[in-house]
């Protein structure tokens, strides 16, 4: 049987995503694990499945290796980035308050104002990147601190480590969403974080074929609840999509040295040829949290923030006239995308909160894929 990580593994990450799914090899020796399409079990078979909402052998292999690569001990898989969202805010009860980062994912933003603040959960939002921050989580006494590092889709870096011990000082538990940077780049849990929340869909996957969301934690109660909130709500990811994903994995740290590289590439032509008002991306020298991003990350991961300073109408016409990005919402796939978040991911945020925290109606998303970088400069050169 699949087992959860000790996290104290000295393997590296190229390795642990390749070698730490095989199981269930029974009497054939399968290097590639097999597709378990079933939604039930006999019951009493060793392992111990019922059903596949409350268990699957792909769900278990998916996690041993996520639980590996974000130095957890557990992992739990989800349906999707969102169903691990809500299996985490699931643990709520009325009149708990969570403090969470200005600039977050408008799904996450969504979520907290339409579904579960009518059961009486409130979100209070602070500037993380604010150092008087800190200080204001206990005056909320919050049951859970909520923070994204890269956030989407602003870029803007959190210091982890001092977001967690002001959590723990305020005697609560924090989350950090990991998506945008991917377990390779950066493993929250190393940094003092509670759980750290993954969109497999994204860089984990890294093919833009599956749906699939993971919570790690070191905390065998949080495993619990986050086991219940799978079978209970039926938040469980599908054993194809886990089998997509534990594939992906496996490339995952190649994958990302060349978004990573891809990325800087983009960025630093943009900055000196495009005339846009701002580009961010974490490891160029300019962004304003460049120190603390080279402190928590190993590589800047695939995604570069551009406010060209024109019109709506102009952004809409440009992000269009692109061959090599396609306009379109998700990210970190081999493909490149492109995405304009004040009418794409943050459309359900109002257009008051999106300018406040800087996403404004000329603010374009790049997801570099992994193409030749300089087709992808000569395709955003052409349609500027």
């Amino acid at each position: 049987m699949a087992k959860q990580n000790d996290s104290k593994s000295t393997e590296g990450f190229a390795t642990r995503a390749i070698h730490s799914s095989r199981d269930y090899v029974s009497d054939t020796g399968t290097v590639s694990p097999p597709l378990w399409l079933t939604s039930t079990f006999e019951y009493g078979n060793p392992n111990g499945f019922d059903y596949t909402r409350s268990g699957n052998p792909n769900f278990n292999l998916l996690d041993a290796t996520i639980a590996s690569l974000e130095s957890a001990e557990f992992s739990t898989v989800f349906g999707s980035g969102v169903s691990a969202i809500t299996a985490v805010v699931s643990t709520l009860s009325s009149g708990d308050v969570v403090v969470a980062e200005e600039n977050i994912y408008g799904c996450t933003f969504r979520l907290f104002a339409q579904v579960f603040a009518k059961f009486g959960v409130e979100i209070r939002y602070l500037d993380f990147t604010d150092p008087a921050s800190l200080a204001a989580i206990a005056e909320h006494d919050p049951t859970l601190v909520w923070i994204e590092s890269p956030t989407n889709p602003n870029l803007k870096i959190i210091d982890i480590a001092a977001v967690a011990d002001a959590t723990h000082a305020a005697g609560s538990t924090l989350i950090v969403d990991n998506t945008f940077a991917s377990s390779y780049l950066q493993r929250p849990l190393e940094h003092g974080a509670d759980l750290s929340l993954v969109s497999l869909t994204k860089y984990t996957n890294g093919h833009s074929d599956a749906l699939v969301g993971a919570v790690c934690t070191r905390s065998e109660e949080w495993h619990e609840k986050m086991v219940f909130a799978q079978k209970a709500l039926g938040l469980q990811p599908s054993p194809m999509d886990c089998w997509l994903t534990l594939r992906g994995a496996k490339t995952e740290a190649i994958r990302m040295e060349r978004h990573c590289s891809n990325a800087l590439g983009l960025a630093e032509w943009l900055e000196a040829e495009s005339g846009a008002t701002t580009v961010r991306y974490p490891f160029l020298p300019s962004h304003p949290q460049h120190d603390i991003a080279k402190k928590q990350m190993s590589g800047g991961s695939g995604i570069v923030t551009v406010d060209f300073g024109r019109s709506l109408e102009d952004t809409l016409h440009l992000v269009e006239s692109l061959n090599y990005f396609p306009k379109a919402e998700s990210l970190g796939g081999i493909e490149s995308l492109c995405c304009h978040p004040a009418s794409m991911t943050h459309a359900a945020v109002p257009k008051e909160t999106r300018e406040a925290v800087g996403i404004t109606d000329s603010l374009v998303r790049f997801s570099v894929g992994i193409e030749t970088l300089e087709d992808l400069i000569g395709d955003v050169k052409a349609a500027l």
